[in-house]
């Protein structure tokens, strides 16, 4: 059997996504797996037929990487892979149609509004009902690219002009002051948490992949029965949006121990300071054990 490891891409999250490829690319390899490393691009449907590979480990952040585009491939090349399915990636790529989904599942959300480009052009828009601070984010990003907390008024245009750089639909959610929490998910188990205390203020692009500039509790210190209902809300949301295999649920726990959720990850990183790769120790999976168990995951799950 050949497993390709894609990885990289043409998103803004590339760089992060070849060092999570290269990262599983040799968990596999010292496993004993035939793997080659696959770097996407706009030949990627050449590469793969080149490479004759029997199962994609998907490791591709952001863009068509996680938003569908290449599972469909996939799955019409007759080639399965890691993680969730075409819909699935599509759901949860979208921050608008996820806050959607979990308003219907009863999964508390923070107060958000969509924002279409065209309104905001023409100044056809009232966040009176968000108020400041809020966080400002695109529609379909992920690793807190073009995202920011704003305080003002003086903020806000700043923090839009730079979202919609990004797509024509933005997010604005209210800022909730409080702990945040990530739960890992294999399957249909919550595998525990993490909690991210970010020296900056605010787990940001830079935040999340260089060294020393966040904290991480593991588990994170918070109330044993709030724990556990945090994990039940992990899975209850990656459930809701139809994912399989790994993801990571991100939450904001506010001081009064209400917990609302942010975002489903349909494909984690995988780089050494990565969450979901922390969270799974907790759960007694080494890197390797992890990687094994996602592959496995693919190859016995009909999509």
């Amino acid at each position: 059997m050949k497993v390709g490891v894609i990885a990289g891409g043409i998103s803004s999250e590339r760089e992060v996504s070849l060092r999570s490829g290269q990262a599983v690319f040799n968990a596999l390899k010292e496993l004993g797996f035939n793997v080659v490393f696959i770097d996407a691009g706009n030949d990627l449907c050449e590469k793969i037929k080149e490479e004759k590979i029997d199962v994609a480990f998907l490791v591709l952040h952001g863009g068509w990487g996680e938003n569908g585009g290449i599972q469909g491939m996939l799955e019409v090349m007759g080639i399965p892979y890691t993680g969730s399915d075409v819909l699935a990636s599509a759901i949860a790529m979208d921050k608008e149609v996820t806050k959607k989904v979990f308003i219907y599942h009863n999964i508390p959300v923070p107060p958000f509004k969509v924002i279409h480009k065209r309104d905001y052009l023409t100044s056809n828009f009232n966040l009176e009902s968000i108020g400041f601070p809020c966080v400002v984010k695109p529609a379909h990003e992920g690793s807190s690219v073009g995202v920011n907390i704003v305080k003002d008024e003086k903020q806000l245009n700043e923090a839009l002009n730079n979202a919609f750089s990004y797509g024509n639909r933005v997010i604005v959610e209210k800022y909730i002051e409080g702990k945040e929490i990530h739960i890992g998910v294999l399957e249909n188990r919550a595998l525990g948490g993490v909690e991210v205390r970010p020296k900056k203020g605010f787990y940001s692009y830079e935040a999340k992949y260089t060294k020393g500039m966040t904290d991480y509790i593991l588990p994170p210190e918070i109330d044993d029965n709030l724990y556990e209902k945090l994990k039940e809300l992990g899975l209850k949301a990656h459930q809701a949006l139809g994912c399989k295999g790994a993801t990571r649920v991100d939450m904001i726990v506010d001081y009064a121990g209400n917990a609302y959720v942010l975002e489903v990850n349909t494909i984690p990183g995988m780089t050494e300071t990565s969450l979901l790769p922390k969270i799974a120790s907790l759960a007694g999976y080494d890197f390797k054990t992890l990687v094994k168990e996602i592959l496995e995951l693919a190859l016995k799950d009909e999509k």
